[in-house]
Parts: C-alpha cells; structure tokens; sequence
C-alpha cells in the first residue's frame, strides 16, 4: 500500500466534543495529525478538564496541534482541500482526492476565512440540504477518501481487529 500523510486542519473550532469525534474518526481512517487555529478549543478544555473523551483507543495515536495558520510550514506535496459551502465548489461526489491532503474545516458557527479558500487547491462541499455537524462532515470526507481509494480491504482480519469486544455476530453461511 502506498504510504499517504493526510491530516485535518480546523479553523478555530469550538467544541471539545467534535474535536474528540473527529480524534475517533482520525484514527478509524488513517489520519497522521490533526491541527487547529484559534483559541477556542483550549479554552473550551480549561473550562471542562473533567469532560469526557470519546475519541475511544482508535483516536489516541493521533496528534492533536494548536497552529497560528494551518496552510503555513506545508510539506511541499501536500494539497489543501477546503471543505466548506463555497460557490464554485466541487461536489464531494465529484471529487477526486489527492494522495497527500490537508482537510480544512470550518468552525461549527461559522467559515473558512477567504485567505485560506484562496491558498487551497480545491474548494469541495458534501452537497447535502443545509449545514453538517463538523465531525460529521469530517467523517463523511474521509469514508468518501477511502471508498475513491485503491486501499484493499482486510474482511474478516479487519472485522476481528477492530469490533467491539461484546460483538460476536456472524453472517449466515448461505447467503
């Protein structure tokens, strides 16, 4: 399998609860890192320290980093694709993913500044009727990313790794 870096970049996010979930989904696609601009998320955490994560052991691995710019220090062939309702944005169905990306996302409340748009080498949106809860549309994204890949699937060693500890379902033999 060919070695990709993929990260998630979030503009200014607010709540600690995406962030987690978005932890949790880094790690169930291969994510490297994730990164973050603005203050916040580290404010939302003083003011919460008890507050749970549920970004579960699949997430742990990957780190979370607070940044000034997002689209600054990039390796040299990385693409930034801003995730975000845009006009002349290509539809996500449309889109064909680079190998070395740069998610960019938009806060919960609000979008991705103009500057940022600018720098990206694509602009796409996940054409739904309305806005997505950001770790949603993050999920979606990165389940679009690998279902376009060439990544072949593990079936059942991948099942035994990755379910619950309490699932022991099995497909009927004749089916």
């Amino acid at each position: 399998m060919k070695k990709t870096l993929v990260s998630i970049g979030l503009c200014n996010p607010k709540s600690p609860d995406n962030v987690s979930s978005i932890k949790r989904a880094a790690g169930n696609y291969r994510v490297n890192s994730i990164f973050y601009t603005g203050s916040r998320y580290p404010r939302a955490i003083k003011l919460n320290p008890g507050m749970s994560d549920i970004s579960r052991d699949v997430g742990l691995s990957v780190p979370v980093t607070g940044v000034t710019d997002l689209t600054e220090k990039l390796p040299v062939n990385i693409k930034i694709v801003c995730v975000e309702f845009a006009q002349g944005a290509t539809p996500l169905p449309q889109y064909k993913h680079p190998d070395n990306a740069l998610y960019v996302f938009g806060p919960e409340d609000g979008t991705i500044s103009q500057e940022v748009i600018d720098r990206a080498d694509a602009v796409v949106y996940v054409p739904t009727i309305g806005c997505m809860n950001l770790a949603a549309a993050v999920n979606v994204v990165l389940y679009d990313r690998l279902m376009k890949s060439s990544q072949c699937f593990e079936g059942n060693k991948l099942i035994f790794k990755s379910r619950d500890t309490n699932n022991n379902l099995k497909v009927k033999a004749d089916r």
